[in-house]
């Protein structure tokens, strides 16, 4: 007589509690890794092609010309206002800063500037000038604040030099 081996047939019970416990540890540690992207946008100004009538050039501009080796700050009604050479090889923002901000304590309501960079001017340069126009740290009531210069900005072409580093008139 043959025997039948009846084999208990039990279901396992899956446990998940290492997995939990991964989990636990884990999505709290990726977070707390992840870095966040910070992009912000520049809205910026391109000439128009169209012509300024009378009473637009009488209103004031301020330009930022950046040449190879020194930028110019200078206006259409005045002219040059400072030259800014190099620095130990680099241009020297802190000064751009300085006079930026004279020039909006004699002009408060004034909010936009035209930036010229030169044909040479590398991407990194036009991006520092454009942040130290725009604005600059302060602090009020003991705390820090972005306090605002000039924060329309256009762009144009910077007028062409000679060999003395003047400009050439057109």
């Amino acid at each position: 007589m043959r025997r039948k081996h009846r084999r208990l047939h039990s279901e396992a019970d899956l446990d998940i509690t290492p997995f939990m416990n991964l989990m636990i540890v884990l999505v709290p540690v990726l977070l707390l890794n992840m870095v966040f992207a910070h992009t912000s946008v520049l809205e910026l100004n391109f000439p128009t092609g169209e012509s300024v009538s009378s009473g637009q050039q009488e209103e004031l501009q301020i330009q930022v010309v950046i040449y190879d080796h020194h930028l110019v700050v200078a206006d259409n009604q005045g002219g040059v206002i400072k030259k800014i050479p190099e620095r130990e090889g680099d241009f020297d923002f802190v000064l751009l800063k300085d006079v930026m901000k004279e020039l909006k304590s004699r002009v408060p309501e004034k909010k936009d500037v035209i930036i010229m960079p030169s044909r040479e001017t590398s991407y990194q340069v036009l991006v520092t000038v454009m942040d130290t126009v725009r604005s600059y740290e302060a602090v009020v009531a003991g705390n820090m604040v972005e306090a605002e210069l000039f924060p329309d900005i256009s762009l144009g072409d910077a007028p062409e030099q000679d060999q003395t580093g003047d400009e050439v008139s057109s």
